[in-house]
């Protein structure tokens, strides 16, 4: 199998490319800018994957990282994924998350219409959604920029997969981390913090509401779901979740734990860093992908955090971070 991977040099799309790599796969990995710098994230598999210039924003450069790839299925990850900062650009938004969804479908369909798509979505298109968990059919009342640009997208896969008969599937994925998740995110910003606290590099830790309720998974548990989605006989629509709730209080708790600190004697609470009430707790219902793709996450979310503690210590003993 030949896979065109968008967003390959970013969390989810290393992680991707090494699984597939793993298991004998060719892998073509769309970029942004030079093909021949410096792509930490693709160390691993760097010598085992082709790259292909794209731009989300240039619909005749992604129909072209197609073209030169030839797919047999397409993972699109590529997406800006900071949601504060799409409330700067809601045009802009737009274009590189629905927009660039659009052209890769109908240039996939148009290039070869057995191909299969996979979509990464979000569970934050669902918002105040009324229900928590939810579920693949919950109704979504998206209230960001991003949100409402992930739920454009989700729709599109589905009506492009009802009008043409695509094996295209969204993956509608909730929070998920890894030590290669950018430090602006809250999760590396607890577990830098607590690695930089116990080092001495740091006296405390300024968050914003402890209360708020996150779904939090493994990367690369959630990629393996991708690739259960593609190879399914069927497409469909997925929840990649973990089902439970947790708070940044409980994340906080867990990286200090990590290393061996109490948290309340180094974490203090700012007002101006919260952000608005949220009435509907964002955490997704699994059950789909359990049952169907028989998904079964490996790695835990006091795993997952210790992980990512080590991770940060190593850095910032070595004067990296």
């Amino acid at each position: 199998m030949r896979a065109l991977v968008t967003g390959i040099a970013g969390q989810d799309g290393s992680y991707l490319a090494e699984q597939l790599v793993a298991d004998g796969h060719e892998v073509v990995g769309m970029v942004r800018g030079d093909l021949h710098r410096e792509r930490p994230n693709l160390a691993a598999v760097c010598e085992q994957v082709s790259l292909v210039p794209g731009d989300l924003l240039d619909h005749a450069l992604l129909a072209g990282a197609l073209e030169a790839a030839q797919p047999h299925v397409v993972f699109h990850l590529a997406a800006p994924s900071f949601v504060p900062a799409s409330w700067e650009r809601p045009a802009e938004a737009m274009a590189a998350i629905a927009g660039a969804t659009g052209t890769l479908l109908e240039a996939t369909r148009r290039l070869d219409p057995a191909a299969r798509v996979v979509v990464a979505g979000s569970g934050q298109m669902f918002g105040d959604a009324g229900e928590s968990p939810q579920t693949e059919v919950t109704p979504a009342r998206p209230n960001t920029p991003y949100a409402v640009a992930k739920l454009a997208a989700h729709q599109l896969v589905g009506a492009m997969r009802a009008h043409h008969g695509q094996h295209a599937s969204s993956a509608i994925a909730y929070n998920h981390e890894s030590v290669r998740r950018p430090e602006h995110f809250l999760p590396r910003k607890v577990t830098r913090g607590a690695a930089a606290i116990a080092l001495g590099h740091e006296r405390e830790l300024v968050l914003g509401d402890l209360d708020a309720v996150r779904d939090w998974s493994d990367a690369r548990d959630i990629v393996a779901a991708m690739r259960l989605m593609a190879d399914a006989e069927e497409p469909g629509d997925y929840v990649l979740a973990s089902g439970r709730g947790r708070t940044v209080r409980e994340l906080v708790a867990a990286a200090f734990a990590a290393v061996g600190l109490d948290p309340d004697e180094h974490v203090r609470t700012d007002p101006t860093f919260q952000r608005g009430p949220e009435t509907t707790p964002n955490v997704g219902d699994p059950s789909k992908a359990r049952d169907r793709l028989g998904w079964r996450p490996q790695h835990s979310f006091e795993d997952l955090v210790r992980e990512m503690v080590e991770a940060d210590l190593a850095a910032l003993r070595a004067g990296a971070g």
